[in-house]
């Protein structure tokens, strides 16, 4: 398996090659690239930081729960951090089995892994500032529900202005 953290661009060549091998009669290649828009809002460009020892380990935890489903199945992903521009690849995923379905299954379980378990942190910037996506800030969090525990009108987010 090939997984890594790199602050530079990542390579789908490098990625294909890994996994390809003389039993596998499929290769599935999964892209995350950054966007021009999130959440209703314009995006010039994403940052994106790790705690890379501990996302290195997290990365092949997964990709050997997903390389264990079948011994033929074959997996490497790349992660860029740093500051990447739109239509930047920011992941490259890619999975190698006997057949389609399997490869397509190993890509997708690979990424979903990834998206939910590996310590990378992404902050959005544009023109009305810089957010982290998926961030809540915990001094905020009384404020942002009633006494039901329900959002409250005033809990929708706001992007602070840089």
């Amino acid at each position: 398996m090939l997984v890594d953290i790199r602050s530079h661009a990542v390579s789908i060549d490098e990625a294909v090659a890994h996994v390809s091998h003389g039993g596998a009669g499929a290769v599935c290649v999964f892209l995350g690239t950054v966007r021009d828009h999130g959440d209703g809002h314009a995006v010039d460009r994403l940052e994106y930081q790790a705690y890379a020892s501990m996302a290195r380990a997290e990365l092949e935890r997964i990709a050997r729960e997903v390389e264990s489903t079948s011994e033929r199945v074959r997996v490497a992903a790349l992660h860029r951090v740093g500051s990447l521009r739109v239509g930047e690849i920011a992941v490259v995923c890619s999975a190698s089995a006997p057949h389609r379905a399997e490869a397509f299954e190993a890509a997708r379980a690979l990424i979903e892994g990834i998206k939910a378990r590996v310590p990378i942190w992404k902050r959005e910037h544009g023109p009305d500032g810089a957010l982290w996506v998926g961030w809540v800030d915990a001094r905020c969090a009384s404020h942002e529900h009633g006494e039901d525990g329900a959002p409250s009108e005033s809990a929708t987010p706001q992007r602070p202005v840089e």
